[in-house]
């Protein structure tokens, strides 16, 4: 359970990833101008319109930015419930440790259609993917709003060279993918693309670098 933060009801200190939307909240009768005015205060963070990241006790008053990896986690945990998403592409890569600064574009895995997010605290924007979550290899990591459902580095892979072009970001995916090659298990790249079908995808892995060497 989360610890309270001094001016903060425990409805919103105990919000998964510490991210709250205006619609969700039941203590407060009017909640919009209600944690607009927490986020004046120094006690919420504004992510995007509809959603509040509420700001470490340590770092009240000061200014504070979660990454873009948190504050993707954060706005879907808010959106789809703790579990009911996961993180996936240039994100995933990035926490994997295969991407070495972060990248304008967050990519949600979703269970269900969600129209992109532009975040208001930064030039950056999180889209999401209809995926069968079950279907996914992922597994727990953490960012700094928390722990949440990622994309092992075999899923990563594949998920990386079939949004490139979605994504805009060829170049990037590319040296995501050749970093974290050698961390993948060929047979389970082998078994990701027959059940999830991204056989094309593994093509384009396999051209990069030959899996069977």
């Amino acid at each position: 359970m989360a610890t309270r933060q001094a001016g903060l009801p425990p409805e919103l200190a105990q919000a998964p990833l510490r991210t709250v939307r205006p619609r969700d909240i039941t203590v407060y009768a009017h909640a919009r101008s209600q944690l607009a005015r927490l986020a004046e205060s120094g006690l919420l963070h504004r992510l995007a319109p509809g959603f509040y990241a509420i700001v470490p006790q340590d770092r009240v008053g000061r200014n504070w930015l979660p990454s873009l990896e948190g504050a993707a986690a954060g706005i879907a945990a808010a959106e789809f419930g703790a579990g009911g998403y996961a993180l996936m592409g240039m994100a995933a890569a990035r926490l994997h440790r295969g991407v070495p600064r972060a990248i304008a574009v967050a990519s949600v895995a979703a269970p269900r259609r969600r129209e992109s997010i532009m975040l208001t605290d930064r030039a950056a924007t999180i889209r999401f993917f209809v995926r069968d979550l079950d279907a996914m290899h992922v597994e727990m990591l953490q960012t700094d709003m928390g722990g949440c459902l990622v994309t092992t580095p075999e899923q990563t892979v594949l998920e990386l060279a079939h949004l490139a072009g979605a994504e805009g970001l060829q170049q990037e995916a590319e040296s995501a993918i050749r970093a974290l090659l050698p961390r993948c298990d060929p047979e389970i790249l082998r078994d990701i693309a027959a059940h999830q079908r991204l056989k094309r995808a593994l093509d384009r892995v396999l051209k990069m670098e030959d899996l069977d060497e």
